[in-house]
């Protein structure tokens, strides 16, 4: 089984009430409710994980290398844009860090265009919503050899 950390930054706790016509209506507990159940059907053990802080998300990063996990879904929010900290703690670490957004990032303010955690990452996914992290959670799956999932 593979072993699997969804990790969301700021203000990721809002989802469902924070610009809903952006962002949906889906609350970030059935979110993560929803990847675990998809990660169990997938044969992989997903652990969620979210804070406001970037010093938290830099420590949560460092210890899915030290546990040694299979793969690293991450929104790191609005650190996506500066956050070198962040982009080095990707960088850092020898697990495949898929980059989610639920908005496209490159298709709405100028600030949002850019991610210094897209060239560290294993890849990056923008733009189709929270199905998103699902083809994340597909993507470290097939990364790490377990192989195409079937749904």
């Amino acid at each position: 089984m593979k072993n699997i950390l969804l990790l969301n930054g700021p203000n990721l706790n809002r989802l469902g009430k924070r610009e809903p016509e952006i962002y949906g209506r889906e609350t970030l507990q059935d979110l993560e409710k929803r990847i675990i159940a998809k990660g169990e059907e997938w044969g992989a053990s997903v652990r969620a994980f979210q804070s406001n802080h970037e010093g938290e998300l830099i420590d949560r990063i460092h210890l899915a290398a030290d546990e040694k996990m299979d793969g690293i879904i991450f929104n790191p929010g609005a650190f996506t844009h500066y956050s070198y900290a962040l982009r080095d703690a990707v960088a850092s670490v020898p697990v495949p860090v898929i980059e989610v957004h639920i908005s496209n990032i490159h298709s709405r303010e100028p600030f949002r265009e850019h991610s210094v955690i897209a060239p560290v990452a294993a890849g990056q996914i923008a733009g189709l919503g929270v199905i998103g992290y699902e083809l994340a959670l597909q993507a470290i799956i097939h990364i790490q050899g377990k192989g195409e999932t079937n749904d």
